[in-house]
């Protein structure tokens, strides 16, 4: 047995069985690695589905918080406000008496989503404001990356979201925001959303006669239509920013028409703030 200078022998049968510990190992790896990844893989993309939300559970300001953050309530103004709330699937039937004797004197109602989605209990919440005394009216949460937004338009109007000139109907919203399925921009470019945009606000227009109002929150809207101004001269903006005061606004506007600025409001989480006293209320109703 030859003798190493250090003088340590070398056992034959060691050395064999280290091979053989190493060719098992690898094989163990080869075999095992590929069946590990699959299951992490499968794991990982089982929790981002957990996670996303179904279809048509969008509300308006669902990604305000996550994105935007929140900081105190509104500070008395010296401009009158009337107070609204807005309302989708998610508050069911709603307590509207208990909401008209605490004040609120306006309220939105979610009505479609989309165009797959209407909101089972648009019937108990857009009536039952209106039969309390309330000025009403109804939103649609728009998803851009589904289909035009003429589609979406007209399948907004012919799922509760009209207009009648009786005084006590606003005109439409187009809740427009961050994606709360994927993308935050719907997978459109800049100048892309500004068209999906018009062309839903073109059409509600020529189905109802009326300029729907936008909602939105200004970060989103820096960032998915590259601060577009286009629109401020004719629509409404409603504004939703959960702090103190409105902030910065979208160009274009120079005062919002409303303004949702919490999500955790008495009776109904979703509150907000008409800029102006009932009156300009109902002058938004008529027209």
């Amino acid at each position: 047995m030859p003798v190493h200078r250090s003088g340590t022998a070398r056992r034959p049968h060691t050395a064999a069985a280290g091979i053989l510990l190493s060719f098992l190992s690898a094989l163990v790896l080869v075999v095992t690695l590929p069946g590990a990844a699959t299951a992490t893989a499968t794991a990982t993309a089982a929790a981002a589905a957990a996670k996303k939300p179904e279809p048509g559970s969008a509300h308006m300001g669902m990604g305000v918080i996550k994105h935007d953050g929140q900081g105190g309530l509104p500070r008395d103004t010296r401009v009158t406000q009337t107070e609204g709330v807005d309302v989708s699937s998610h508050q069911g039937n709603v307590n509207w008496a208990s909401l008209w004797t605490s004040g609120v004197k306006w309220a939105y109602v979610k009505a479609t989503e989309g165009n797959y989605y209407k909101n089972p209990y648009f019937g108990q919440q857009y009536n039952g404001s209106y039969n309390v005394g309330m000025i009403r009216g109804a939103y649609h949460f728009a998803t851009p990356n589904d289909s035009t937004g003429a589609n979406q338009a007209n399948y907004f109007v012919d799922n509760g979201g009209g207009w009648s000139r009786d005084g006590r109907t606003l005109p439409g919203a187009l809740d427009i925001e961050w994606n709360p399925y994927g993308a935050q921009c719907y997978g459109k470019t800049q100048s892309g959303m500004v068209a999906w945009i018009r062309d839903f606000l073109n059409t509600y227009k020529a189905r109802t006669g009326r300029d729907a109002v936008i909602y939105t929150a200004t970060s989103w809207w820096k960032t998915c239509t590259g601060n577009y101004a286009g629109f401020g001269s004719v629509n409404p903006l409603w504004i939703a920013r959960y702090n103190t005061t409105v902030g910065e606004l979208p160009p274009g506007w120079g005062v919002q028409t409303m303004w949702q600025y919490t999500s955790t409001g008495p009776i109904v989480g979703d509150h907000n703030k008409f800029n102006g006293a009932l009156d300009r209320v109902q002058a938004l109703a008529y027209g």
